[in-house]
């Protein structure tokens, strides 16, 4: 029987079919793969679509150590500030203003290389303070103010007086008060008194800060660095100065003079005491000697008796006649009523006399 070639290639090719068609069993298997395979895609790209929102979007904020933030929802602040540390919030709707409470400086100024130091650093520059003072002459004063802003009143503040706040608070307070304390004086008596009223402006900034509601800041400090005077006012507190320098050279070689001349009077006066006190001692002296001697007279004179005495004119009468035997040419005066002593005269030497 002849065999049909046609038939035997369709037998063959249908014997074959099967086995061809035999992977078809694993068919649910590669789907269920696939669909495995797209989710992890989706998740991929989800994932990198977050990072690159976090990045582009930056929902969240690092507040260092003297920092504060603000949270601002919709526009609104929220009172509470918040401390150093990572803080997150929405994207869009809500935002964080980071605020620096170290302390800052504003220096008035004339010297234009005193410029901005740098945001960063909080050291601002202002102009000098031009100030009438009580005649109406133009003074500048350059002062520097060191303050900070209050950490617990941070959002209060800004939502009062915006970013710009130091420009509103204390910039014109520090002119304000600087004005009022230098135009009591004249500007001659400013540096006199330098010291008066750099503690008068210190006292009165500090009061004019601290009336301000909320306590928003807290000054440190103001240092009155300079006074700057006009020419013709300097000019003639020079020569006060100098006036005033000769003045006290003046009354220092009086001083001098005088207490020379108290020296010399003091010595005068120490001298003649001394005199007088060796003239008192001398006299004194004399005094004893003499009352003393006095007291013996009277005592001898009490002794002296009429016998006494009649014995004394008997021995002077003796010396008197053994005398004679020498010499006969000797003289004796015999005084009123025989009192002792006579007088006898050498008439050999009538140049000697003596008394007996």
């Amino acid at each position: 029987m002849p065999i049909d070639l046609n038939e035997h290639l369709k037998k063959r090719m249908g014997g074959e079919q099967p086995r061809q068609n035999q992977p078809q069993k694993d068919q649910p298997k590669n789907t269920g793969e696939s669909f495995l395979n797209s989710r992890g895609l989706v998740w991929l790209i989800v994932g990198v679509i977050l990072v690159l929102i976090l990045v582009i979007a930056r929902p969240f904020v690092v507040i260092r150590s003297g920092e504060v933030g603000i949270k601002v929802t919709a526009g609104k602040y929220d009172n509470t500030p918040l401390q150093p540390g990572f803080h997150f919030f929405v994207p869009i709707l809500q935002d964080v203003i980071v605020v620096d409470t170290r302390v800052r400086i504003i220096n008035f100024s004339r010297t234009e290389d005193m410029g901005v130091v740098g945001k960063n650093q909080g050291i601002i520059r202002n102009d000098a303070i031009s100030v009438m003072d009580s005649r109406g002459l133009s003074v500048s004063i350059e002062l520097t103010v060191q303050y900070s802003l209050n950490p617990s009143q941070v959002p209060q503040t800004i939502a009062t007086y915006g970013l710009s706040w130091e420009q509103k608070i204390i910039n014109p307070v520090v002119r304000d008060v600087v004005r009022s304390v230098v135009g009591r004086y004249p500007a001659e008596e400013l540096p006199i008194k330098r010291n008066e009223i750099a503690q008068l402006i210190s006292t009165n900034i500090q009061d004019e800060i601290s009336r301000l509601p909320n306590s928003p800041v807290k000054l440190d400090s103001v240092q009155l660095r300079e006074i700057v005077l006009p020419a013709n006012i300097k000019e003639q507190i020079e020569k006060v100065q100098i006036a005033r320098q000769e003045s006290e050279r003046v009354r220092y070689e009086v001083d001098r003079a005088k207490q020379e001349a108290e020296k010399v009077a003091a010595l005068a006066r120490g001298e003649a005491e001394a005199n007088r006190v060796k003239a008192q001692g001398v006299a004194d002296a004399i005094l004893i000697e003499a009352n003393a001697q006095s007291k013996a007279n009277k005592t001898i004179a009490d002794s002296l008796t009429n016998k006494l005495l009649e014995l004394k004119q008997i021995e002077v009468q003796g010396k008197f006649n053994e005398a004679l035997k020498v010499n006969k040419d000797a003289q004796i005066f015999l005084t009123p009523s025989g009192v002792v002593p006579n007088l006898w005269i050498d008439g050999q030497n009538k140049k000697k006399a003596n008394s007996q």
